[in-house]
């Protein structure tokens, strides 16, 4: 049995991170490069990296294709362009990037760390109503909300 970190490392061997500083300079060049937010609608909502398109995990592959409800076309035209893919943590854009290279997708980066780690190095985040989000608030939000049945038994 594999774990999520398990296939996340196995994704990492053609997967390629950028930083949040990294990114944050790269913006500054490119300031149209597409950034997806991967998460659900709900955490995008409470905040998310400025200029983000929010496809959730659980509809990538259908809006990266044409003929389906959840196609987002401009995504579906975007296999040539730079992306980069962002989650809370950096893992599930791992798997999403992963995921998008076999679909055909050649210029995709994974933020290492996610808006976790871009908060942590105090860059802006946005509300759904284009409101800046205070670092610390932003934190409590990030915070796992674990259940004890959600914790690996000892």
């Amino acid at each position: 049995m594999k774990t999520t970190d398990d296939l996340v490392a196995e994704c990492l061997k053609t997967v390629n991170e950028i930083l949040p500083w990294d990114l944050e300079e790269l913006l500054k060049t490119k300031p149209a490069l597409q950034l997806l937010d991967i998460r659900e609608p709900y955490e995008f909502e409470a905040l998310h990296i400025k200029n983000s398109l929010n496809v959730p995990r659980g509809i990538l592959e259908q809006a990266c294709d044409y003929g389906y409800d959840e196609t987002v076309p401009e995504l579906v035209t975007a296999r040539d362009k730079d992306l980069i893919i962002i989650c809370r943590s950096g893992k599930r854009s791992v798997l999403a990037a992963y995921t998008m290279q076999l679909m055909g997708y050649h210029s995709i980066l994974s933020l290492k760390t996610g808006v976790k780690g871009w908060n942590d190095y105090e860059l802006p985040l946005i509300d759904l109503h284009q409101q800046l989000v205070d670092i610390d608030d932003a934190d409590d939000i990030l915070l796992p909300h674990l259940s004890a049945e959600q914790m690996r038994p000892s």
